[in-house]
């Protein structure tokens, strides 16, 4: 069959990447991104043939008839020959190494690897709203539910670094046994599955500070008798890494656990020592005047202080909190409480005319939320990270995210210690 015209991406993708409802196992996006991406390495024969039927279901769409594989093989390499990447984080065309990015969310962990040198060969993520971000500045549109033993059949061989901030579960029977059926069921599991079958060089693993007095130390105990006894890696102690002590001026305390396979001679490691630079919210403040929905409304700021004046009458310090332009922003987080305990002054505000429906009027403190440009850049993505979702997902998905200059500093020391120079 002969086609009448050639194809793009988008037009296979959506213009702007509309996210559609798919049952849980399609597959056919996510493995036509990446094979285009990984098209001249061994990685592309783990997304190929599902690149393929993705294209044949287009083009049988359009055609209003049957597509023989041929047709959509030159389909395909036509893709490959016209594909230019128009997004701001590329790949590097001359990688030191490869990894992988499992629950990735926005890509937080992709944008410090990658700036070392690291090409990305698979990505996770079951958000749709997430994978739109992501799929906006990496081109390439992640795998879903890694719990789902066709979504791991995808991830390729021989990568050298696993990458996950998995979600913290509660691990219901953690600590009774210590090894690896104490975490079957949660998302861990899945983790360890993955390392124990693809045994790469060396695993990065990130969550909450929380995580290392969970159920009294037993649920970290678990993990590390797990990754140490049963999958056979070196692991150091993990460490609680402040995001502030890395060039972005937000309290963000995090817990990260790294390993090394065995055999590799690695039995040392040390954490990236906290920079000296010192910065404070002014150094992340939008320069221009912003919008006047950021700011609160008379009512809204008045229950806040009623809320805050209720707690500390009984002793609580919950409540709001005003960021001073030389202070550090608490964690940014989910959830109103994570803007709520990050509001600043702006004075800059000429027009008090509401744009979206509030009670009372506009606030003339000059009190206002931050914008999900200034979370991104609490969280160290640079201004060429683009946005392509609304505020209240861009807070999510910022506040899910990892904080970049972090991830990378620890990185950098993994990277020294496998020597891939």
């Amino acid at each position: 069959m002969k086609l009448k015209e050639s194809i793009t991406i988008e037009e296979i993708l959506g213009k702007k990447f509309k996210v559609r409802t798919v049952q849980p196992l399609d597959y056919g996006e996510a493995a036509l991104t990446h094979y285009l991406h990984n098209s001249e390495t061994p990685e592309s024969t783990f997304y190929k043939e599902e690149a393929l039927n993705e294209v044949k279901r287009f083009l049988e769409n359009k055609e209003s008839d049957k597509v023989g594989l041929e047709a959509a093989e030159n389909a395909l390499q036509g893709l490959l020959f016209d594909f230019q990447d128009e997004v701001p984080f590329k790949a590097p065309l001359d990688p030191k190494f490869k990894f992988i990015d499992l629950f990735a969310g926005i890509g937080g962990f992709r944008l410090a690897l990658q700036s070392l040198g690291g090409k990305c060969v698979f990505t996770s993520e079951w958000d749709e709203q997430a994978k739109r971000t992501y799929r906006a500045n990496f081109g390439e549109i992640p795998f879903g539910d890694i719990t789902k033993e066709e979504t791991k059949s995808y991830i390729p061989d021989d990568f050298d670094i696993l990458c996950a901030g998995f979600p913290c579960q509660a691990f219901s029977i953690a600590g009774k046994r210590g090894g690896f059926e104490d975490t079957r069921g949660t998302l861990f599991f899945d983790v360890a599955e993955i390392i124990r079958r693809k045994r790469p060089k060396a695993f990065f693993l990130e969550n909450v500070k929380g995580l290392r007095n969970h159920d009294r130390g037993k649920t970290l105990a678990t993990i590390l008798n797990v990754l140490r006894e049963d999958l056979g890696y070196y692991v150091p102690d993990p460490q609680i890494i402040n995001a502030k002590d890395f060039g972005v001026p937000q309290n963000r305390e995090r817990i990260f656990i790294v390993g090394f396979r065995s055999g590799l001679g690695i039995n040392d490691f040390e954490y990236p020592e906290p920079i000296e630079e010192v910065v404070a919210f002014e150094d992340v403040k939008e320069k221009e005047p912003v919008s006047v929905k950021y700011y609160l409304s008379t009512q809204y700021l008045k229950t806040l202080q009623e809320h805050k004046q209720r707690h500390e009458s009984k002793g609580n310090g919950f409540g709001f909190e005003i960021i001073p332009d030389d202070g550090t922003a608490n964690a940014v987080v989910c959830g109103g409480m994570g803007r709520e305990r990050n509001l600043v002054y702006d004075d800059r505000l000429e027009d008090f005319t509401p744009i979206t429906h509030i009670k009372g009027e506009v606030n003339r403190k000059g009190i206002r939320k931050m914008t999900p440009r200034e979370w991104a850049r609490l969280q160290g993505f640079p201004d060429e990270f683009i946005i392509p979702v609304a505020d209240a997902s861009a807070y999510k998905q910022f506040g899910n995210s990892v904080a970049v200059p972090a991830i990378k500093a620890t990185a950098e020391e993994i990277i020294k210690k496998l020597d891939f120079e």
